[in-house]
């Protein structure tokens, strides 16, 4: 299936200083079995937001330990590690097709030492490409049961 990965400049849906990225598919279905499937493919996660009309599926964050990753220029590692991670799934009518569009805000938390109100908070990382390819293939595979094909 074709995927394409497009840079998220500015989406007021998002907190400000969160890193997003997006990954986008159009597949020829009808929009309700899309929407259905993708309503079931999100209800592993809390959803704040589900609003069919809108094509728009939002979750709440997720907390996760964090994935190794370090910190900063020198990668240094920092105690307390957790990420967060929220995801936002659209279904936009494209004539006979939909395209669908995943993306992820992703956050880190950590204590760096200091006292400061800077020490201790969310920090904005990349989104896990990963974890994006997973909810899309995962509405794939719902969508080839009903007979549905990238576009």
């Amino acid at each position: 299936m074709k995927q394409s990965i497009s840079a998220i400049a500015v989406l007021p849906i998002f907190l400000a200083g969160c890193a997003s990225m997006a990954k986008e598919e159009r597949v020829q279905c009808p929009y309700d079995t899309i929407w259905s499937a993708a309503v079931e493919t999100m209800r592993d996660r809390p959803i704040s937001t589900q609003d069919k009309e809108r094509g728009l599926i939002e979750t709440g964050w997720t907390e996760m330990a964090a994935d190794g990753r370090g910190f900063g220029v020198f990668g240094r590692e920092a105690f307390d590690q957790k990420e967060r991670a929220r995801m936002i799934v659209e279904v936009k009518r494209a004539g006979t097709a939909a395209d669908i569009t995943v993306t992820e805000n992703r956050q880190r938390w950590h204590l760096r030492g200091g006292v400061t109100q800077q020490a201790t908070k969310w920090f904005p990382i990349e989104p896990s490409e990963q974890a994006m390819d997973a909810v899309l293939r995962r509405i794939n595979d719902k969508l080839n049961k009903e007979g549905c094909s990238a576009a």
